[in-house]
């Protein structure tokens, strides 16, 4: 019996589904793979090799990179940075007002900048807004993340699967040619609103308090076993020998710090000499060190706790933090020894926090992956290094302190092109508001624009864009095009007409909505809206219903995931400096998710009708 292409599809949709769940390789070489897969079974998917890389010239795809360019031409004034500094004196150490601070700036912020390098600086500075009102930073992180989810159901910019819906409404929906810049936005605005309420009232009690307040580092990574105070003897093989060379002469340990008189000095790249009567800090498990102890012939000051007080001392040369590896890192990917933190950055990395599981050994072979929390010995020059590359996201703000004296034009300086930035910003979006450009064209002026006034350099531009995020859009694009040139959206939207026969056309859509938001927190939001809205708009076509309210249906679906840390990457960033359990984003997240879609359901009811 042949197998049909509908069956293939399925199967190659399963895998794929399989795959982006399990991630047993990242999610864009998923992506691209399918391209691949597309084409060798073009005999059953009916996709060749122009369909099947076509995601690579799709709107969508180009809009989003100029996007991500743009967003980071306005982030780079420096503006994001001082709201934030400005949050700190309105809360004023009060708990509450922390709290609206928060989701109040982030949610209208995150409508018309990408809102992952939003969260990505707020992140450090959420946590000090939590310090400086005795509070746990997991009861702000959380709402962070959600409110920054919610402000991109604002604009048509305000997230990938915005963009993509739109080119869906261009291709799929009669007498439509996208969706405007502001045509959902009178929804969106109530969606926030609803969100921003319940993360103020339900929420805030249901957020657990994972982190204590003002968390001792050494304490909140279990490290009191691994780091140790020695003191140099006489007969000691550390007498003579650089803390450097000293250190690459045990590759089982780290020397984190040398003591003398007092006086505190960084390692292990320091080039001070080591005397008999020194004190060094070790990082290292119990065997490891005691092993180290008796090779060196060192002394065991086992009556003295390391704790965070005790690198602070040292700050000016070295200094704890805690870094989240964020989703465009050049380190995902790489194991903690082939990124180079310890050989080019002067970074030791201490332990490793990936959801639950807390890693504290053999930490140089660890591959690292996206949301994973590090605790790091580092220095000011590599954390401003990493804040300026992306690399990774300092999460507590005592260590970016260390940079600066702390003023608020120190810390976040403002740009004297952020005007011009700002304007640019403006003018794109007016213009695709408007209809006087097309939004992809309107984005790429606007890069051109950013360019040629210095508000952006071509390498911050390239540096800017989420290419594994690009490349899973391009990826999973023609999957779509083959679900739906073999008949398997229909098939599918087949269940949905049959669902119509007992439920009335708002139900329909409420049911296409939550299929939709469960499967978005799973798999990725994009990946969701180019399975789900060829299925979405194909039954609307089936029951007579409005074709483009179905395929909102599926866009705002996409775009609200709140019930796990994999289903939006924001919620993947807070994960580890949150210190939260995977069913924290399930307990608070998910009231959320069932809320939401019953105002987006009801909303798009009224406005668009079914």
């Amino acid at each position: 019996m042949p197998v049909s292409g509908v069956t293939v599809v399925f199967l190659l949709i399963l895998v794929v589904l399989v795959a982006f769940v399990t991630e047993v390789v990242p999610n864009d070489v998923t992506a691209i793979s399918v391209v691949a897969a597309l084409v060798v079974l073009e005999p059953w998917t009916g996709v060749g090799t122009r369909a099947a890389i076509s995601g690579f010239a799709n709107p969508a795809t180009v809009t989003l990179i100029a996007m991500y360019m743009l967003s980071a031409g306005v982030q780079n004034t420096g503006i994001v940075e001082r709201i934030g500094v400005h949050l700190a004196a309105f809360t004023a150490g009060r708990e509450f007002r922390a709290l609206v601070a928060t989701v109040c700036t982030t949610g209208p912020l995150a409508g018309f900048v990408n809102n992952t390098p939003i969260v990505a600086v707020f992140i450090p500075m959420v946590t000090d807004l939590a310090e400086n009102a005795g509070l746990s930073p997991s009861k702000l992180l959380m709402p962070l993340s959600y409110a920054a989810i919610l402000g991109g159901t604002l604009t048509l910019v305000g997230t990938a699967t915005n963009i993509l819906a739109s080119d869906f409404a261009r291709l799929l929906v009669d007498g439509r040619d996208g969706i405007g810049m502001f045509e959902f936005t009178g929804l969106g605005v109530v969606l926030l609103a609803v969100g921003l309420a319940y993360l103020l009232t339900v929420g805030w009690r249901l957020t657990p308090a994972r982190v204590p307040v003002d968390s001792d580092p050494v304490t909140e990574f279990d490290l009191d076993n691994y780091l140790t105070f020695m003191s140099v003897r006489s007969e000691s093989a550390a007498v003579g020998q650089t803390v450097e060379a000293f250190d690459a002469a045990h590759p089982e340990i780290r020397v984190l710090q040398a003591r003398r008189d007092g006086e505190a000095y960084a390692g292990p790249h320091s080039d001070r000499v080591l005397e008999a009567g020194d004190v060094v800090v070790v990082h290292g498990s119990v065997q490891a060190v005691n092993r180290f102890r008796e090779a060196a012939a060192l002394g065991h000051r086992a009556r003295e706790a390391v704790t965070e007080d005790t690198f602070d001392a040292a700050a000016t040369d070295g200094t704890l933090a805690k870094a989240v590896v964020p989703d465009h890192s050049s380190f995902v990917g790489k194991t903690v020894a082939q990124t180079g933190l310890h050989d080019y950055h002067e970074t030791s990395v201490l332990a490793l926090r990936r959801g639950g599981e807390l890693i504290r050994t053999e930490l140089a072979d660890r591959t690292l992956q996206t949301g994973d929390l590090l605790l790091v010995r580092t220095t000011p020059a590599s954390i401003r290094y990493f804040t300026d590359t992306g690399d990774l996201v300092v999460a507590d703000e005592r260590a970016l302190d260390h940079l600066v004296d702390g003023s608020a034009d120190e810390i976040a300086p403002l740009s004297p092109k952020m005007p011009l930035a700002v304007g640019i910003l403006g003018g794109v979006v007016g213009l695709a508001a408007l209809d006087v450009l097309s939004i992809v064209i309107a984005a790429l002026a606007g890069v051109v624009a950013m360019v040629v006034t210095g508000c952006l350099t071509t390498a911050d531009a390239y540096d800017a864009v989420s290419w594994n995020v690009i490349f899973l859009l391009a990826g999973v694009i023609p999957l779509g095009i083959a679900l739906e040139s073999t008949g398997g959206a229909a098939l599918v939207a087949a269940s949905l007409v049959a669902a119509g026969e007992v439920l009335p056309l708002l139900g329909v859509m409420f049911v296409l909505y939550l299929v939709a938001n469960l499967l978005a927190s799973v798999i990725t939001p994009v990946a969701t809206a180019v399975l789900m809205i060829p299925v979405g708009v194909d039954a609307a076509a089936r029951l007579g219903a409005n074709e483009f309210a179905f395929l909102l249906a599926v866009m705002f679906a996409s775009a609200t995931s709140f019930m796990t840390p994999v289903g939006y990457q924001t919620n993947l960033m807070v994960y580890g400096p949150g210190g939260y359990e995977f069913t924290d984003f399930l307990r608070v997240g998910g009231p959320l998710q069932l809320i939401l879609a019953v105002v987006a359901t009801a909303g798009i009811g009224v406005i668009w009708g079914v």
